[in-house]
This record gives structure tokens, sequence and C-alpha cells, in this order.
């Protein structure tokens, strides 16, 4: 199973590295019917839902890129080393923002059952915001 699910991680990081607004029906060839995907911010279930979740994702962004630094696969699971190159019009007056990241993904029945990314949604989006990211990081520095 590992080298399946070995086969399974390098088939993800192909399809996040080159995924943009015109190959989103792409990610169908990963997911599971019944899967479920969490980030700081949502929790979608099955795959229609998902699908729904990324077309809306890349409808309100100018931009969203993936550079994945590191991965690892044990059986049934993989957790993968990214970081994430966005813009958005509303957040940080539309210039493009980095965070690093970390996916989990479970596998079954060679599709991916389970998604959950692990991101700091201040440095994401709250630290873009003009007050309030000014806020954030002084906090960040007294800590």
């Amino acid at each position: 199973m590992a080298e399946q699910s070995g086969g399974l991680t390098t088939k993800f990081v192909e399809t996040y590295t080159q995924l943009t607004k015109h190959n989103l029906s792409e990610l169908e060839n990963l997911y599971h019917a019944d899967v479920i995907f969490e980030d700081p911010a949502h929790k979608v279930i099955g795959w229609r839902n998902l699908h729904n979740y990324f077309i809306r994702l890349f409808r309100t962004v100018n931009e969203c890129t993936f550079e994945v630094h590191d991965t690892l696969t044990d059986k049934d699971k993989a957790y993968i080393q990214w970081t994430m190159t966005f813009s958005h019009p509303r957040i940080a007056s539309g210039e493009p923002r980095s965070v690093k990241g970390c996916s989990r993904l479970e596998y079954k029945e060679n599709c991916v059952i389970s998604h959950r990314d692990y991101f700091d949604m201040g440095e994401m989006i709250y630290e873009g915001v003009p007050v309030l990211g000014s806020v954030i990081r002084r906090i960040k520095v007294s800590l």
C-alpha cells in the first residue's frame, strides 16, 4: 500500500503545482466521492461540494499557486509541506501574499478521502487587511 500511496502523493503534488481555474476538473481524479476537506476556515464534505468550493475560490483570487517543499508518505497517509502564493483584490491591495502550510492526506480506494490543511489564518488574511494587519503584527512581536 505504501508504494501505491506514494504514487497518489506524487499525483497530488503534480496536480496542485499545476492547478489553475482552467483545470479544476483534474481534482476529480484525486478525491474520493465522500472526501472530507478541512482548513482553518472551512469544512467541506463530498466531492461535488469540494469542487464547488474550489470554483468559488478561484473566482475570487487573481492568482493562486503552490510550491511543494517536502512530502512524507506512510501506508495510507501523507504529509505535504507547501507555500501557497495568492493575490486577492481585497487583501493587501491585491499584492501577492505567501503563506506556508502543511496538508495531511488520508487515502482510501486509491483516492484522497481526507484532506486537512494547516496554516496561519492571520498570516494569510488578517495581516493583509490595512488596520487589522498592523495590530496583529504588533501582537505577534510582543509575544
